[in-house]
This record gives structure tokens, sequence and C-alpha cells, in this order.
């Protein structure tokens, strides 16, 4: 690759509009489903197109964004960054903050909004509104799937444009050793309704030295495509609870994890993404607005959920402002150093570097 960072926004352009035509091809059986694929495919096309505009007037524009709604969240899991990162109190953003955010990220030509948390099914009904008002955004929702209800599983498929993305660590033993007893059992339950209503929805796994051979082998692979399971997220460990490092996937182990993707990208009826992914291929790190942004629960624009770090809050300032970021600019203009995996996170490796940064003028 060389030195133009057009490319590596090109190329992540192209992924993008990839996965979206994939996601397609495996919903060609639905015609509500082919129709809401048609129309979020045709938007980001001409997303690409909005940001590259906004790009020359020196507004850097991310394809993805990420906004955690809430701190709040109905299960402890072990390891849970959101428990570990100890954020300071702030009032969480109203629904109309929200909504706001979400038509300027539209305006701006972001594609992809994910909801993360705590645990976004906490605010259903923001989410539902969203989903209705901006038919042609994608969703994806990242649940523990505890809340998902048969109400819940009709609305999703009412509107086809939220994929909700329920968390497993793998079988019983191993979800339920992490998120709580019977949590895999009401797993199976909420992908069961939403299978049943035909919706197009994904698992998120979290990746780690132990069990990185049980989520990639055949038995589980088959068991969530089964399940109606149509999208896998694999995200790596990220060691932000300390005394955990030897969950962290080695070098090996992360090529392992990247083979084993794409093998099954080739040969199976589903999407398989892995989280950072080959960040090789696009000059390190996407965050920072390279690829993707973050928004805390109080509007704090920060690079990645793992570097809780802002100095623009959107509450405050509007977004196309606040992409200008002297934090976000500091932090892509030094990218380059953002290459080192160990933990999963090159920003979590590198917080105090980060946390630095805010001090610079």
């Amino acid at each position: 690759m060389t030195g133009d960072p057009r490319e590596y926004r090109d190329r992540f352009d192209a992924v993008i509009a990839d996965v979206l035509q994939q996601a397609l091809r495996i919903a060609v059986a639905e015609p509500a489903l082919m129709l809401t694929g048609a129309a979020i495919l045709h938007r980001q096309r001409k997303a690409a197109a909005t940001r590259r505009k906004y790009e020359k007037e020196g507004v850097l524009v991310p394809p993805v964004m990420m906004i955690s709604l809430t701190s709040r969240c109905n299960l402890a899991c072990k390891g849970c960054y959101q428990r570990a990162q100890h954020r300071a109190p702030a009032p969480e953003m109203d629904e109309r903050q929200l909504a706001s955010i979400v038509v300027q990220a539209e305006e701006l030509g972001v594609s992809v909004i994910v909801f993360a948390g705590g645990e976004p099914l906490l605010k259903k009904n923001e989410i539902l509104a969203l989903a209705r008002d901006h038919p042609a955004l994608l969703f994806a929702v990242f649940t523990n799937g505890q809340l998902i209800d048969a109400e819940a599983a009709d609305a999703f498929a009412e509107l086809r444009n939220i994929v909700p993305v329920l968390s497993f660590e793998g079988f019983r033993a191993e979800t339920d050793m992490r998120r709580g007893t019977g949590v895999y059992n009401r797993l199976k339950t909420a992908s069961e309704l939403l299978r049943n209503r035909l919706v197009f929805s994904g698992i998120s796994v979290t990746v780690t030295s132990r069990n990185l051979g049980a989520v990639v082998g055949r038995d589980f692979i088959g068991d969530m495509l089964g399940a109606g399971v149509k999208a896998f997220v694999f995200v790596e460990y990220v060691p932000i609870e300390p005394g955990t490092e030897d969950l962290v996937l080695t070098d090996g182990q992360r090529k392992n994890l990247n083979a084993a993707i794409a093998e099954f990208n080739r040969n199976s009826p589903a999407l398989f993404i892995g989280f950072p992914g080959e960040e090789g291929e696009y000059g390190g790190c996407l965050a920072a607005g390279r690829g993707f942004v973050h928004v805390s629960p109080s509007g704090s624009l920060e690079a990645c959920p793992a570097a809780p770090y802002s100095d623009t809050n959107l509450t405050t300032l509007p977004l196309k402002e606040a992409l200008r970021s002297g934090l976000l600019e500091r932090i892509r203009a030094e990218h380059g150093r953002l290459t080192e995996t160990k933990g999963g996170c090159a920003l979590w490796t590198n917080r105090d570097w980060v946390q630095g940064l805010l001090v610079k003028p």
C-alpha cells in the first residue's frame, strides 16, 4: 500500500460494500430483506461519495459510528470493558440529543451505526424510533440478548434495517461461566425468535487464547448456523481487566483466527468478520475516524470504546465540527505506531500515549 491515505479509505469503503453484497446474497430467499438490503447498499455508495466531498473540506467522516447508548446493563459479565474502565459518572444523552447525532451522521455520509453499551436494548424504544426514521441506515445492535422477547423480535422483523448481534462465548459452559447461569439458554431462545421471523441476525464472540479452538470449531459454527445466525463477529479479547493478559491471542492464534474467518466466508452461508482484523492492510488502527469513531453514553466523541478519552462532546458541538477534534487528528497523524496489537487493541496497548495527547495544544 502506498502512503496515500485515500487508498486505505477506498479499500475500506470497498470492504463495506462487499460485506453488504454478501449479506444480500445470504438474504436472497427473503424478499423483504432483499429490498431493505438493496436500499442500504445503494445508500452506502452515495454515502462514500459524500464522505469524499467532506474530506476535501478537511472533515474526515468515518463510514462507521459506534454509539454506546448506556453504561447500564442487566448482566455483570466477567471482564466487561465498560465496568473495568470506571468512567466518571455523567448524564446519559437524552432521546433528542441521540436523534440529532444520528441525523447529522447520516447527512455527513456515515453508513453504519453500531449500538453498544452497557446493554443497548435497555433503550429499545429509542433504537426502534431511529431505525424507523432512517430506513436506509444500517443499525447493528450488539446485545446480550436477554431482553429479546417476541415483541422485540416482531419489531425487528418489521423494520429490517436493524441487525441484532447476540453475545455468545461458545456453548453453554463457556457462555454461562462468563455471563451468568441461564444466559446461554435465553440466548438460544432469542435466536429462535429471530430465526422464526426471518430476521437477519448475528452473534458476537469474544475470542481468547482458551476458547479459540471451540468458537471456530465445526460443532459451534454448525450449531449457530442451524439456529439461523447469518453473521459472525469475532472480537479479539482486550485485557482491560488486570490479570487477564494470558487470555490474549498469540500472534500464531491471531493468524489462525483470520485464516478460519477467510475459509468460512468462502464455504459457509453466512458473514464472518474479525475485529480488529487485518489492520495492517489499512496502515494501522482504524479508530479515531480512519474507519470508525465512538460516542460515549454522555456524548463524548472518542477514538474507540477502548480509549475513553475525549476533547469534544456532541451534546454541545455539531458532529461536523467535532470530527475536527484535535485529539482525533493527533492520533491519526501517528497511526503508524498503532500496529501493535498485543491484547487485541493497539489503542488500549498505547493508552498512556493516547491520554498524554489530551494535554498537547
